[in-house]
């Protein structure tokens, strides 16, 4: 959902962000843009004043290819056009949330009107390694902690806000979430200067800024939600390596990330006026099994960026606590008990 302020002139308003009940695959569309990729031409970026190839504008990632194959791929890994028109159809009426629920009950946190769509790319995942388009599996101990997290959400799904994602609670998305396609706002804006490149993403607002002078990674006792980023040029090609991550973050759904051990390398080109090159891939040994790979295209869009001012508007989060006391409410009158 876009709402209020352009973020670069600080005009104020507010928007809303919780969709903890969101499946994965749950994409973008709401600007008019194009989600269908440009041949990768042979283009000769036009240099920055400061001589760096120029990464700069407003780009969208937009897409409902999801981070992992589709279901209805089967094991397909690249589809024809005609391919590609059928199963964008028939994806839309999946993600469809005007109709009714499947279950009786089922919350549904938005209509269509809020969700920005986009359609697929000729891809089935944006995934490209492993060949299968998934995650790869947890190491045991990976596994370990990620179902003890799912045993303790589901008993104590909100005794307060701490049990709740930090997503859910307006802090971040993680990475790699961050530089991936959901649902709405997945625009950035890139800007360069010397020595710097600044990447402003429209989701939450966060501002990722990367040195470009060589300075090796902070000390390792800090660590971020974001990371910490180095980057460099190889080329035409930005790649940036980010280290230093916190753990207080261990998802994969609409939020992604994989706590503290987490090293990603990024690889960002032009490859045309109004199309970049993305890449990233996500090395971890103690959570993944092998490291995996995700390309996804960032074409141009036109702005503003809207201010995202999730905390402002976050009325999901008020809703959820106060749910789980009415319903304790209920319980205890129902058990005969005096309500507290």
């Amino acid at each position: 959902m876009k709402s209020g302020s352009l973020a670069l002139n600080g005009v104020f308003a507010a928007s809303v962000a919780v969709l903890w009940l969101l499946p994965a695959d749950v994409a973008g569309q709401g600007r008019a843009r194009s989600n269908k990729p440009a041949a990768k031409e042979a283009a000769a970026p036009q240099p920055t004043p400061s001589g760096d190839p120029d990464l700069q504008g407003l780009w969208t990632n937009t897409t409902t290819t999801p981070l992992e194959r589709l279901p209805e791929a089967s094991t397909k890994t690249v589809l024809t056009e005609e391919e590609r028109q059928t199963l964008a159809q028939q994806v839309a009426e999946r993600l469809d949330q005007d109709k009714p629920p499947a279950r009786a009950g089922t919350i549904v946190p938005y209509n269509e009107f809020w969700y920005e769509r986009g359609t697929l790319t000729n891809r089935t995942s944006l995934i490209i390694d492993p060949p299968d388009g998934k995650i790869p599996p947890f190491t045991p101990a990976a596994q370990k902690r990620w179902q003890e997290q799912l045993d303790a959400r589901k008993e104590h799904p909100a005794d307060s806000w701490l049990d709740r994602s930090a997503y859910d609670r307006c802090i971040s998305r993680g990475m790699p979430g961050t530089m991936l396609p959901g649902f709405y706002n997945h625009n950035y804006e890139i800007v360069q200067a010397p020595g710097y490149v600044a990447l402003l993403v429209e989701m939450i607002h966060d501002t990722r800024i990367i040195p470009l002078d060589g300075r090796p990674h902070m000390n390792g006792t800090v660590r971020q939600w974001l990371g910490d980023p180095r980057g460099h040029w190889e080329g035409n090609t930005l790649v940036v390596e980010t280290t230093n991550f916190n753990d207080k973050m261990f998802e994969r759904g609409a939020a992604t990330g994989f706590g503290a051990g987490v090293r990603m390398i990024e690889r960002i080109r032009r490859i045309g006026a109004d199309q970049l090159d993305y890449e990233l891939t996500v090395e971890d040994p103690a959570t993944f099994t092998r490291p995996w790979t995700v390309s996804t295209p960032m074409i141009r869009t036109d702005g503003p960026l809207f201010e995202y001012a999730c905390h402002e508007g976050n009325y999901a989060m008020r809703g959820i606590l106060a749910g789980a006391r009415a319903a304790e409410k209920a319980a205890e009158q129902a058990a005969g008990k005096q309500p507290r």
